[in-house]
């Protein structure tokens, strides 16, 4: 908060008009820096009775924008605001400096009114751009502005997160019509079968062996927990980063997750004649990982290899067993590929190629493979292929023998 001192030639005369020496002090509220607070200020009050000038002190505590306007580093400070140029004392030497600076600041006032005095149709033009209260009132602007400007930088971040979040909600509304579709069809085909086959007389099921009612149960239960963990993990994406993805790590092959993946998603890919070359080392080591959270890396990266994969294209996996604490996993593509510049970014939340606006895909499952593997304390990173298309890596930590 501005607080004036006014230093008066007499008891009863203030000198806020007429002074044309015009000081700053920044204090803070450290208890340390109190006792020499309090020194300077006794100190200029001593030289009150050889020269008239006025004193605002300023809190930076409750005025921090007027220490950034002022490019200040460290309290107190003293300012010689006017006349120009402008004179910053600070450090822990202030009186000392000042003692320096007083006869040369004289010096500068008394040519200061000397140069009132052969311009006075130009002061008086000119008035309120060039008397103290002029100066003061500048300063009040400057920080009138200063904080105006955060607060409008405030309201355009605030403005930028809604429209984010409006974006995603659109985003989510058509990939939850276009990505629950597979697990829903494949749910409703399973549940259609079998009630179809079901005689409520006998309570028994006709045209359908033991084992297919078994796998067309499990089918069903597979695809129903797979459109909840999607809902949960769009719910996730939704919050932010800063939200804790949970897992449950334990033991897992991760060659054989693959194949159950590319198991579900056969009608997929065989319906574009795509071919799929698999390279997973049958000593590969087990990772120390959430099979579900893995599997969900999996659909998403083949999911995404089978969608920009050409009609009789190649997908390759591969596995390495990159160090004794590292497991690597691989998904190539012969798609179109990521623009380098763009490898990075890829990963980001809500992140689309400029080419896919139109399209579904490369879009917020990436950003939730990312999360999901770096909570396992791996990493996750796209290459271009050397053939053209994409590779993505992901690394997982090896299950401890």
């Amino acid at each position: 908060m501005l607080k004036h001192e006014y230093m008066p030639v007499s008891q009863d005369q203030p000198i806020y008009s007429e002074a044309p020496l015009h000081l700053l002090l920044f204090v803070d509220g450290r208890p340390k820096s109190r006792q020499q607070v309090q020194r300077i200020r006794a100190y200029l009050k001593e030289l009150q009775a050889e020269y008239s000038f006025e004193l605002e002190i300023i809190d930076v505590g409750q005025q921090p924008y007027l220490a950034e306007h002022f490019k200040l580093v460290a309290t107190p400070a003293l300012i010689k605001i006017h006349p120009e140029p402008r004179q910053v004392l600070a450090g822990s030497n202030i009186i000392a400096q000042l003692k320096n600076w007083w006869p040369r600041w004289q010096i500068a006032v008394d040519a200061y009114l000397k140069l009132q005095e052969d311009l006075q149709e130009r002061v008086e033009e000119n008035s309120r751009a060039t008397s103290p209260k002029s100066t003061i009132a500048s300063v009040a602007v400057s920080a009138e502005l200063i904080r105006l400007s955060d607060e409008i930088f405030s309201l355009k971040q605030e403005k930028d997160k809604l429209q984010e979040q409006l974006q995603f909600k659109d985003r989510v509304i058509a990939m939850l019509a276009h990505d629950l579709r597979n697990p829903l069809t494949a749910a409703a085909i399973a549940i259609e079968t079998l009630q179809s086959n079901y005689n409520l007389d006998t309570g028994e099921f006709v045209r359908l062996k033991p084992a297919m009612t078994v796998h067309l149960l499990k089918q069903a239960r597979s695809q129903t927990k797979t459109i909840d963990r999607m809902i949960t993990d769009l719910l996730h994406v939704g919050r932010g980063n800063d939200t804790e993805l949970p897992i449950i790590p334990q033991k897992v092959e991760l060659g054989k997750i693959c194949l159950d993946v590319l198991e579900e998603l056969r009608d997929r890919y065989t319906a574009k004649s795509q071919n799929i070359d698999t390279d997973i080392p049958k000593d590969l080591p087990c990772v120390y990982a959430d099979p579900e959270r893995i599997r969900q890396v999996l659909m998403n990266l083949l999911d995404n290899a089978i969608k920009y994969t050409p009609e009789g294209g190649k997908i390759s996996i591969a596995g390495l067993h990159r160090t004794t604490q590292k497991v690597q996993f691989s998904i190539g593509d012969s798609g179109p590929g990521i623009p380098v510049e763009n490898c990075d970014r890829i990963f980001e939340n809500h992140f689309r190629l400029q080419r896919d606006e139109g399209t579904e895909g490369y879009g917020i499952g990436l950003c939730l493979c990312q999360r999901i593997i770096r909570s396992h304390y791996g990493q996750i990173w796209v290459d271009t292929a050397p053939y053209g298309g994409a590779w993505f890596h992901f690394t997982l930590p090896v299950y401890p023998s």
